[in-house]
């Protein structure tokens, strides 16, 4: 933490309690120290740890986490994807996982109603698995959290895989590249993004 900070938190947490206090006594300062409490806490609470994602695998063996934001089904889109995670050739004795994040919409999320998105994943799920079995990639399919970090820090507890690849279809959100640049300073394994747009990168 910089020098400044500190000094700048304290005064943003005894200025507000002392002036209440002086403005109208005891009643309204004690009001503003529970404000103040509650900001601190709900603040804490929001926080997230920001330590390294996912543990190396034991086994030596290479275990690829494929992770879509859409269904990856042309067979030009496969090949490049294919040879962006390194899975064509010699990439036949991988262990590969395909996670589509359900993403839920706003109205879906103020109505509660998650299973539209998680039925989304499931179809893109469906489709690209379907579509990297014929190109002789086996893989093993599973709908994740909405948040894409999120969705690849609990895949992680049981899938150690040693490399990551984010995959999109060039209409990333802004959302889409925080979590790519999160992945990227966070994640032990190797990471990569491919573009299907462009051809990967």
């Amino acid at each position: 933490m910089a020098p400044w900070k500190l000094p700048v938190i304290a005064a943003a947490i005894v200025v507000p309690i002392a002036a209440g206090f002086l403005v109208a006594g005891p009643g309204l300062g004690v009001a503003v120290a529970a404000l103040v409490a509650f900001a601190i806490i709900w603040l804490a609470a929001r926080q997230t740890p920001r330590g390294p994602i996912g543990a190396p695998a034991e086994d030596g063996s290479r275990h690829v986490l494929l992770v879509i934001t859409c269904a990856v089904e042309e067979p030009a889109a496969v090949q490049r994807l294919a040879a962006a995670a390194g899975l064509d050739g010699n990439g036949g004795d991988a262990s590969v996982l395909v996670l589509s994040p359900a993403r839920i919409g706003f109205l879906d999320r103020w109505a509660s109603d998650v299973e539209s998105a998680r039925q989304a994943a499931q179809q893109n799920l469906v489709a690209t698995v379907a579509a990297l079995a014929k190109s002789g990639v086996a893989a093993e399919a599973r709908v994740g959290d909405e948040d894409i970090v999120q969705a690849v820090e609990d895949q992680l507890q049981s899938f150690p895989a040693s490399e990551v690849v984010l995959v999109g279809d060039g209409e990333s959100s802004d959302a889409d590249e925080a979590a790519a640049t999160e992945l990227d300073s966070r994640l032990r394994a190797e990471f990569r993004r491919v573009d299907l747009s462009s051809g990967g990168r």
